[in-house]
């Protein structure tokens, strides 16, 4: 794997798929609206190849930010990345009859448009550059498959993310591009050591294995897809989320 464009490479699931993806050989480009965070995880690597790993600032919902960055991995590595994962999210959660217009749009700017930019211009500048052989490796949820409570944005966001995945692999197969998409249920984050204490243990009761996954279990899964041992993987939608029953 020569390299490699993560978004949302600061935390969570974004930083264990780049230390992963670096114990494997790969070249990390962390990108992240907290470009601190994304400073950390380079930090981090365990083979501290400085020259070849960096960090850089993005805002996925803006076109404008996402097109800087492409120039500035160019400006770089001299080519587009070869592997690219979206795992750039927020929430922003209400019950539907009280979230604002604002918290909605929100949600879905950075889950799904973002998504949806970064993928577009990084699979042009990757055909435009004839490079034969990548891999797109989205991230959803599991929430996306039947709804959750106080989620509708995010839960419509994800939906979104995978069948915009599934679509993205059947127009990309021709320029030897696989796009793919991960689906992560309860997963030791950020994100969920917000929910409270007595909800946690609810979701974990609904789960076969009866705990959380952690990221690197995500991780793997997204570097498996992201490399040749997955060659015949496409428009694939993968669970993980340790048997999770209902949310």
């Amino acid at each position: 794997m020569v390299c490699y464009n993560f978004v949302g490479g600061g935390s969570g699931i974004g930083r264990a798929t780049c230390q992963v993806l670096a114990r494997e050989g790969a070249s990390i480009i962390a990108a992240d609206r907290n470009i601190k965070t994304a400073e950390d995880t380079v930090s981090q690597l365990l083979d501290k190849k400085e020259n070849e790993h960096c960090s850089v600032h993005i805002d996925v919902s803006e076109s404008k930010s996402v097109k800087e960055v492409l120039q500035e991995v160019l400006r770089k590595y001299n080519r587009p990345p070869t592997i690219i994962v979206n795992c750039a999210g927020i929430t922003k959660d209400n019950f539907l009859l009280k979230m604002s217009e604002q918290d909605f749009e929100d949600v879905v700017n950075v889950n799904l448009k973002g998504t949806f930019l970064v993928t577009q211009t990084f699979a042009k500048a990757i055909i435009e550059k004839g490079l034969n052989q990548a891999s797109i490796i989205n991230i959803s949820s599991i929430a996306a498959r039947n709804g959750n409570i106080g989620q509708s944005n995010y839960s419509a966001s994800k939906a979104g993310v995978e069948l915009l995945t599934k679509t993205a692999a059947k127009e990309l197969a021709q320029f030897g591009i696989r796009c793919n998409v991960v689906i992560p249920g309860f997963i030791n984050t950020p994100i969920v050591n917000t929910i409270p204490p007595e909800l946690k243990n609810r979701f974990i009761a609904n789960i076969s294995c009866k705990r959380m996954g952690e990221p690197q279990e995500v991780a793997e899964v997204i570097t498996f897809l992201a490399s040749e041992k997955s060659s015949y993987i496409n428009s694939a939608s993968i669970e993980v989320c340790g048997g999770l029953l209902s949310l």
